[in-house]
């Protein structure tokens, strides 16, 4: 049997358009957005779940710990892609001192911590579901 490697859409940021990295970062906008909306339903989860959990469960503190830290940390990445944004803005507008390729580099690096992200949601809702369903 032959495995086949597969390529990450990182290998193709140099090729790609900057309107299409443009949309690439509105996707991620969006995907924030969604993220921090189901970070919110997981609050109010986890604050019921916590009302009606024994005393000394240190896991479901724990978890609303983790629901505040990324709330911040998705207002942190939004306000990351904004200034992403701004960027490519500035670039479109012909500003002097900035360099196609500098925008590309920061996306690359965007799509890594949007890759970091979307694993460590997973993994959170994953907990926060199991919680919920033990309660």
């Amino acid at each position: 049997m032959s495995t086949k490697k597969l390529i990450a859409t990182s290998d193709y940021l140099l090729p790609q358009s900057l309107e299409g990295l443009h949309y690439e970062s509105q996707m991620w906008l969006d995907t924030v957005a969604f993220w921090k909306d189901e970070t919110r339903f997981f609050a109010s989860l986890l604050e019921k779940q916590h009302r009606e959990v024994p005393e000394g469960a240190d896991y479901s503190e724990m978890l609303r710990n983790l629901d505040r830290l990324h709330e911040l940390l998705y207002e942190y990445l939004s306000d990351e892609i904004l200034e992403h944004e701004r960027l490519l803005s500035d670039i479109e507008k012909g500003a002097k001192g900035i360099a196609d390729n500098a925008y590309r580099e920061q996306h690359r690096r965007l799509l890594e911590k949007m890759d970091v992200f979307t694993h460590d949601f997973r993994k959170f809702k994953m907990m926060v579901f199991g919680y919920a369903k033990k309660w």
